[in-house]
């Protein structure tokens, strides 16, 4: 407004101050002030118009002021209430994360108590397993270890089904393993052919079968699950008693408590003659040694037995009639037994009657010692074996530990299957050559013996014939 009167004043000096323009600057001055009230009633009309505007505007600036105000207070309420459920979440998100925490807890210690839980079942099944599989009473029961095996080797939890099923394997081992009884059932017999036999099942410890032909022990395979016939068929004795027990006819019945352990090493002994190439050839010079020394001693025993005469009867035959002076008689006697060394004897000192008691002793240990030569005969031989048969089995020995050390310079001492053929020589020389020597050194020790009495008998009854010789030739 101020600028616009600037304006007009301004306007209406330069018309003034202008010379010829009074009318017109008149005319124009009247135009000016009817411009000037049209521009002040525009002007004032703008005003109140501004005015109503400006309060207007004062109107809604209070109106917003106080919408602002209580927006802002119900801001500040609202902030307040969100501060105040801001620290009550963060006390419950507190108070749950220590709630997780001790649930977290919670469910590691559930957790490692289910993993020991189920490791302790898969153990148990695991054992359950080795104790069924390895049970004689499982080639009768085919099936139970299944379950076992399942149970075994699953990672899940186990079901209580399986683990009832577990429980009722076990009380079932333990009461078939408490039982004796005979079932009907399919076996490998010794030849390798599938047999049906009686089958004997003494607990877990032994096993026996019977067919029409033979009755033997039988072997658990762990691997096939099955029974098989011992390859080596038991002594007379133990299938007697085996026949009788099955047929309820004994009480009593062989039994091998280390569950098959004994059986298998039946089936491993060899016989004498089938050890007997393991020797070696010292083997042979040894045995050919012993039944050189048995044809020895069995010809001495013969020997001996036949020459044998008991002296106290012949000298109660001849000494009444020597008394008599009946020496006649007395040589037929003596001849009747001429094949015996005794005999003799005395016949030659009854023929040498008459020397002088000297020279008739003289005579009788002359015959005495003639006899001694074909008492003695072949026992420095038997001495000598029995002394040559423990050196062969040395000798042997030392070739076999030979063979032995150049087996273990060669291979090593890794593998003992390497070693035991020299090992194997070597005892077996050993064991023979003692073998071959203990009873060369008994019979010759029972025949000289027997010699020695012998001879010492000879020299007794001479004697006594000396003497009663010369007792009736003093009473003559």
């Amino acid at each position: 407004m101020k600028k616009a009167h600037f304006v007009l004043a301004a306007l209406a000096i330069f018309f003034l101050c202008t010379p010829g323009l009074g009318e017109d600057m008149r005319a124009r001055s009247l135009e000016a002030r009817e411009i000037q009230a049209r521009i002040e009633e525009k002007a004032l009309l703008e005003k109140q118009a501004a005015q109503q505007e400006a309060r207007a505007a004062l109107v809604k600036i209070i109106e917003d002021r106080e919408a602002a105000t209580s927006a802002i207070t119900r801001l500040e309420q609202s902030n307040k209430a969100a501060a105040s459920r801001v620290n009550q979440l963060k006390t419950e998100i507190i108070e749950m994360e220590a709630r997780q925490a001790a649930l977290k807890e919670d469910l590691s210690h559930m957790d490692a108590q289910t993993r020991e839980l189920v490791g302790h079942v898969r153990s148990m099944a695991r054992d359950t397993l080795a104790l069924v599989t390895q049970s004689q009473q499982n080639a009768l029961a085919p099936g139970r270890t299944l379950v076992l095996e399942e149970l075994a080797g699953q990672s899940r939890f186990p079901s209580l089904e399986q683990i009832d099923a577990m429980a009722g394997i076990l009380l079932d081992e333990i009461s078939r393993s408490g039982e004796v009884r005979i079932e009907e059932a399919s076996i490998v017999d010794r030849f390798g052919r599938e047999a049906a036999a009686k089958v004997l099942i003494l607990g877990n410890f032994t096993a026996a079968y019977a067919l029409e032909d033979e009755t033997g022990f039988l072997l658990y395979s762990d691997t096939s699950q099955r029974f098989f016939a011992l390859s080596k068929l038991p002594t007379a004795r133990q299938r007697k008693a085996l026949k009788a027990y099955m047929a309820g006819q004994s009480p009593m019945v062989p039994l091998d408590i280390t569950k098959g352990a004994a059986l298998r090493q039946l089936t491993q002994e060899k016989s004498l003659a089938e050890r007997l190439p393991q020797g070696g050839p010292i083997v042979w010079v040894i045995l050919v040694l012993g039944g050189f020394a048995l044809l020895l001693v069995l010809e001495r025993a013969i020997f001996l037995i036949r020459i044998h005469l008991n002296g106290n009867k012949l000298m109660g035959e001849i000494q009444p009639l020597a008394q008599k002076g009946d020496y006649k008689e007395c040589l037929k006697i003596l001849k009747k037994r001429r094949g015996k060394p005794l005999a003799r004897v005395l016949a030659w000192g009854i023929k040498h009657r008459r020397l002088d008691r000297m020279d008739m002793e003289n005579a009788l240990q002359e015959a005495i010692l003639g006899e001694i030569p074909r008492l003695e005969r072949f026992l420095s031989i038997l001495a000598m074996m029995a002394a040559v048969a423990p050196l062969l089995g040395l000798l042997g020995t030392v070739t076999g530990m030979i063979n032995t050390f150049h087996v273990i310079t060669y291979y090593g001492a890794g593998d003992p299957k390497m070693m035991s053929g020299g090992i194997s020589e070597a005892l077996l020389t050993t064991m023979l050559g003692l073998s071959v020597a203990i009873p060369i050194m008994l019979a010759h020790t029972l025949l000289s013996r027997r010699v020695e009495g012998a001879i010492a008998q000879m020299e007794e009854k001479a004697v006594s014939l000396t003497n009663t010789v010369y007792a009736v030739r003093e009473k003559a």
